[in-house]
């Protein structure tokens, strides 16, 4: 989406400034993207009325071949553009990318309040969409291989009746939207998600550096730098066709504004050699661009991702994958210019000044401010996300214990398998499993008392735990106390009423408080339930014989 005041480049072939033609291709492009979200809209209407449709077109759904095997829309689809990648270059971002869509508006409207977003230029964030990539793509396939899993199709789902499985909410999916395509924009420059976050993205730019199809030069070319001016993808158009005769930059997204604003119709898309085999024009050095950050800012910012991302990513339970990734890229940034106001003289951000001469500025306070603000809440994400770690670490003891536990049990050792139980009650969470058979133990060890305990704290932290409502009721039935103990009984026919023998279970305790009818009643169903559960046979016959 171009700008209406466009800017003046000087030209080699004129004495004065010439201003930039407006793209042709621009208004085609917005078309395109335009006609992608209805598309989307469409397909999921189309969910709506009739319960089923084709799986999500979405790269993310690829990730299942990894997980399970599975082959979905999303993995055909996803396969096809990197097919095509191969053979065009990295046109599918430019052209049909709904997140690339919403970083162009967003610049497209800064633009028109006079705001040009200059683009952070990272080594070290470079190689974050790869290792999430990696992480996302290869290394489920990767974990199956290394626990002896086959890799190979399992299902074939082209078709789904829930669309909606594998999305977030809508409010999480706007806040990703605002976050990922339009607040990364304006921190980190035009295409600051596909730089610097992007998994789907990192495929592309691998795949770019092979494909035979680029924007290339003729020798019509000026070096006039219209063609730099107007790419929005960061790219040093004028620097690369100089030096290699083509594009070799695997960020250019052929969004063909650079081909139509050349006065000189120098640039074209063509084929050729990939931009891996590119080598320099006869009288041309490569370009030596100066580095915007030492190496030292450059780990900073590195560490500085990292901390947001552990501390965002699943946060609540809510943050998804990507929003997490959009988080930290914008995070490490205005982390690293905070950290700045410490040695920088002068410091800006998006033409205001903070700090001029070792002075703050009014704007350069108000950054202070809201920074601790946000501070205060990653500081205070951190402390969520310890806990919760802390919590599934704990979560992860008890398991161990359990399952130790429940190995000596199996092999009668009950000694042992009580004190891994109570080592997993003191070390790890308080689980209901862990409770149950640590109340299980207990009660085959003659600890009446103990177990009704156990099982009652169970209970407290799952009410619909059956066996462990079963259990406490034949404990508390044990020691005398039938009526406490007919209570539960009742409450684990309501949590199974199909089961014959809680019911022959409800008529014990009813006989044992001298109450044959309800008893009567209770054999009646365990019969009817179970025709071969001999004890609520001969039972029922006794009370027959008695007039019941």
């Amino acid at each position: 989406m171009a700008s209406k005041k466009l800017p003046v480049v000087a030209s080699r072939s004129a004495s004065r400034p010439t201003a930039i033609r407006p793209s042709r291709t621009s208004r085609w492009r917005a078309a395109v993207l335009i006609a992608i979200h209805l598309l989307i809209a469409a397909h999921i209407a189309q969910w709506w009325l009739t319960g089923e449709t084709m799986s999500p077109l979405e790269p993310s759904e690829a990730m299942e071949a990894g997980k399970r095997g599975l082959v979905n829309a999303g993995l055909v689809f996803f396969a096809a553009m990197i097919l095509l990648t191969a053979l065009f270059g990295r046109f599918f971002c430019g052209w049909a990318c709904h997140l690339v869509a919403l970083q162009d508006l967003c610049r497209w409207l800064l633009a028109r309040v006079g705001i040009r977003p200059r683009p952070l230029r990272s080594r070290l964030l470079l190689w974050v969409p790869m290792v999430a990539f990696v992480y996302m793509f290869l290394w489920p396939a990767i974990y199956r291989l290394w626990y002896g899993d086959r890799l190979a199709v399992e299902h074939v789902e082209l078709t789904t009746s829930d669309f909606w499985a594998t999305f977030p909410g809508w409010g999480v999916a706007a806040l990703t939207f605002f976050v990922c395509g339009f607040a990364i924009v304006y921190f980190l420059g035009a295409k600051g998600f596909c730089t610097y976050a992007c998994p789907y993205g990192a495929i592309f730019v691998a795949v770019d550096r092979l494909a035979p199809g680029r924007i290339r030069v003729t020798d019509a070319c000026e070096g006039c730098g219209h063609c730099t001016a107007v790419c929005s993808s960061n790219v040093r158009v004028h620097e690369e066709v100089r030096t290699w005769g083509m594009i070799t930059d695997p960020g250019c997204m052929k969004c063909m504004d650079c081909v139509s604003v050349c006065p000189n119709d120098a640039l074209y898309f063509g084929f050729g050699a990939p931009g891996i085999a590119a080598s320099t024009r006869p009288g041309a050095t490569k370009p030596r661009h100066r580095r915007e950050h030492t190496w030292w800012e450059e780990l900073l910012l590195a560490a500085f991702f990292v901390l947001a991302f552990v501390t965002f990513r699943g946060l609540y339970g809510v943050v998804p994958f990507l929003l997490a990734l959009g988080l930290a890229a914008i995070l490490s940034y205005l982390a690293l210019l905070l950290l700045r106001f410490v040695y920088k003289p002068n410091l800006t951000l998006r033409r205001m000044a903070l700090k001029r001469a070792g002075k703050l500025r009014p704007a350069g306070f108000a950054y202070l401010g809201v920074m601790t603000l946000v501070l205060g809440l990653w500081v205070h994400s951190a402390g969520v996300q310890a806990e919760a770690f802390g919590e599934r670490r704990r979560a992860a003891t008890g398991v161990e214990y359990l399952r130790q536990g429940i190995a000596h049990v199996e092999s009668g050792d009950l000694r042992a398998a009580g004190a891994a139980f109570e080592r997993g009650l003191a070390e790890g969470t308080r689980s209901p499993d862990l409770l149950y058979n640590a109340g299980l133990v207990d009660a085959m060890s003659g600890e009446a008392e103990r177990a009704i305990a156990r099982f009652e704290e169970a209970l407290a932290a799952d009410p619909s735990y059956l066996q462990a409502r079963e259990n406490l009721a034949g404990m508390l039935c044990s020691v005398g106390r039938f009526r406490e103990g007919l209570e539960h009984y009742r409450a684990a026919v309501e949590l199974s009423p199909g089961d014959a023998t809680t019911h022959f279970f409800v008529a014990r305790a009813h006989l044992a408080l001298g109450e044959p009818e309800p008893a009567a009643e209770q054999l009646r169903r365990a019969v009817e339930l179970d025709p071969e559960l001999a004890e609520a046979r001969g039972l029922l016959e006794q009370l027959r014989q008695s007039g019941y």
